[in-house]
């Protein structure tokens, strides 16, 4: 993709992508907890949900802000709402997330023609 091997730029790879989405599950769990009893339904919205709002807007989560990186678009602009809108609910669906290709990059990125990137 014409990416940096490392640094600022380089695709996010799978290490900190799995820790910054224990974070947001973790979070979500957190105030599924304290809102809803620790339902599943309600973690798996509130962890959509937080997606939707930090990806759509900002190009990250509080998991990809821990680990310094940024959802953009292939060709290195910021997400539009919409794509952070259809990356959110494929990742939601889950096995979109195990389709990869070979810049790591799951299906749920590829249709939403989005990456996630090293910010630092």
């Amino acid at each position: 993709m014409g990416r940096p091997e490392k640094g600022p730029g380089s695709i996010g790879r799978l290490p900190r992508r799995l820790g910054a989405i224990s974070i947001d599950w973790g979070l979500s769990m957190l105030l599924s907890w304290w809102l809803f009893d620790l339902n599943d339904w309600a973690t798996l919205a509130l962890f959509g949900l937080g997606q939707i709002i930090g990806v759509g807007i900002t190009g990250h989560t509080i998991g990809h802000r821990v680990f310094r990186m940024q959802v953009q678009s292939t060709d290195g602009t910021a997400v539009t709402p919409l794509q952070g809108l259809i990356r959110s609910v494929l990742l939601c669906l889950f096995i979109p997330v195990l389709i990869a290709d070979k810049d790591q990059r799951g299906l749920h990125d590829r249709l939403a023609k989005s990456i996630l990137v090293n910010i630092r």
